[in-house]
């Protein structure tokens, strides 16, 4: 087995409470294995690994594919961001997210009477980041052309897969704004309405966008895409210049961000993303939060309360553009924040709720490479509106993501990147080698996930399936500006049960009950079993996830 695989070996455990659902048992494998939340992309994964493939390629081949299965929450025209640890135990990132228009300053938006960034329509794009993302994370760690790992999405798109019945739930609550879009009317409302579940949503003009871009991707930012793209946001009143496309493909790959835990590092995403936001809160746990019973009041309380904390520091004084966050992961500001948790100083949330629509996925091949990819359109379809003749929905991030508050680091501006909620990472023990890979969607609730699901994994040893199906719970509101100011409460699955709820209440915290299975998010985890020479992979049972091993 390779010298990434001796760590220290997850116990199979599981919740004690199910819910409604039967508990499943993690997925083993011997050699590779890949978990997303869609079969197909899965599949698409898991092939490309069987046939010698690396887990960069396999990445690559289920982030097209996915583009195809889950077509509203993720596309060309979105964001991506991945964090890969290689074998050697460098640990690298690649982000991907783009400017809003080069004329969209403030006073362009209240000069038209809006008193935020719209949230859908032309006026709520920035610049997509997934195809520079893409073509970085290919050219630093690929083994095999991108013509060759796109081509199976590309068929897909020609022949179509079947619809899901989230995706016919995603069009039919956006049946409105899809209808009014005609190539979107046209590629996902097919009879005028919104699809059966197992209809096959064929989209040509978007396999051969996906040919296109397999062949060369800075064609989306300096060639041909790139000007019927902005001719037709310029037409549809964005100011956008042409020159924002051209340096948002400019993207290289970077070191990620990190921090200890309980002696192993934790890997993350830097800004854009909210990386740090995971790593304080881990920071802020570290030593304590072992020590509690799992998903007990007190443990709960704790995570809630530094999630209130780091989302604090982001609304307040966090930007893409500043490195203010590096303060909040020093010695002397965790210190000080952990003495406000003790006087139950926690502050109330800021702005907005745990939604949104992303996608996400890992692949571990074996040499002990691992990759954690996640991307977005932001909300469902994005902004609603496709590049015509391409299938290119553009993604509602800036609507999303800056807000229109005058003075505000994160305010609208020119060649400023709007914060994210996308992040992604990876555990690592004292010796760099590999313990855990994984990431979720979910909006802001992807940090408080992601701080979930690493406690559970390294302060109680749950295995990856245990980890993803726990019971989840997440503070509202978190960040998103369109609904800053929003009444505060703790939204809990029910499994936590009466008694834990119960005590969530004494303590101060607005709960609410989000059902059994109600939390959000679609987890993924694959962990390292070094003393079984193993993989183990778990994949969430909240949407269609789906790990396989090779």
């Amino acid at each position: 087995m390779a010298e990434s695989y001796e760590s220290h070996p997850p116990s199979v455990q599981q919740p004690s409470e199910q819910g409604q659902r039967p508990p499943r048992t993690p997925v083993l494998a011997a050699g590779g294995m890949a978990a997303s939340a869609h079969p197909a992309v899965t599949f698409a994964g898991a092939a490309v690994l069987r046939d010698g493939g690396n887990a960069v390629d396999a990445a690559l081949a289920m982030a097209a594919m996915s583009w195809l299965a889950l077509p509203g929450q993720c596309g060309v025209g979105g964001d991506a961001f991945a964090v890969v640890r290689e074998p050697d135990g460098r640990v690298w990132t690649v982000c991907g997210s783009g400017y809003g228009p080069d004329g969209g300053d403030a006073g362009f938006y209240t000069d038209r009477g809006h008193a935020a960034v719209p949230i859908a329509g032309p006026l709520s794009v920035a610049v997509p980041g997934a195809p520079a993302a893409l073509a970085a994370l290919h050219a630093e760690g690929a083994t095999r052309g991108l013509t060759e790992l796109w081509a199976p999405a590309a068929r897909a798109a020609e022949g179509g897969l079947p619809c899901t019945a989230k995706t016919r739930r995603d069009i039919a609550e956006e049946e409105q704004l899809l209808a009014a879009d005609p190539d979107a009317l046209r590629n996902l409302l097919p009879a005028g309405g919104p699809p059966a579940v197992g209809h096959r949503l064929a989209q040509p003009e978007l396999a051969a966008t996906i040919r296109t871009l397999a062949a060369d991707p800075a064609a989306f930012y300096t060639g041909a895409f790139a000007e019927r793209a902005v001719a037709f946001l310029r037409a549809a009143g964005a100011p956008f210049s042409g020159e924002e496309w051209a340096l948002t493909g400019g993207v290289a790959p970077q070191p990620a961000i990190s921090t200890a835990y309980r002696g192993r590092t934790v890997h993350q995403t830097p800004p854009p993303t909210p990386g740090w936001m995971a790593l304080q809160q881990l920071a802020l746990c570290d030593g304590t939060l072992g020590a509690l019973a799992p998903l007990g009041a007190d443990a709960v309380h704790l995570l809630a309360s530094a999630a209130r904390l780091s989302f604090a520091d982001r609304v307040g004084r966090c930007a893409s553009d500043t490195d203010v966050w590096r303060e909040t992961l020093t010695a002397e500001a965790v210190a000080a924040a952990r003495d406000r948790l003790a006087r139950g100083e926690a502050p109330a949330g800021a702005a907005g709720p745990a939604d949104g629509d992303t996608t996400s996925m890992v692949a571990v091949d074996a040499d002990g490479r691992a990759v954690s990819y996640i991307h977005s359109l932001a909300f469902t379809f994005g902004s609603k509106v496709t590049v015509p003749g391409t299938g290119v929905l553009l993604n509602n991030r800036l609507g999303r993501g800056a807000y229109l508050i005058p003075g505000h680091p994160n305010a609208v501006h020119p060649r400023r990147r709007p914060l994210h909620t996308l992040n992604a990472w990876i555990v690592t023990d004292a010796a760099g080698r590999l313990e855990h890979v994984g990431n979720t969607p979910g909006g802001d609730g992807q940090v408080q996930w992601n701080t979930q699901l690493i406690s559970h994994l390294v302060d109680h040893g749950l295995d990856p399936q245990a980890a993803v199906e726990a019971p989840r719970f997440f503070i509202h509101p978190g960040s998103d500006a369109d609904v800053i100011g929003q009444p505060e409460e703790l939204r809990c699955e029910s499994r936590l049960g009466g008694e834990v709820l119960a005590g969530l209440r004494e303590r101060g915290h607005e709960v609410t009950d989000a059902g059994p299975w109600g939390g959000g998010g679609s987890a993924m985890v694959i962990s390292a079993d070094a003393e079984r020479g193993c993989l183990l992979g778990g994949a969430d049972p909240r949407q269609d996830g789906v790990a396989l091993g090779v």
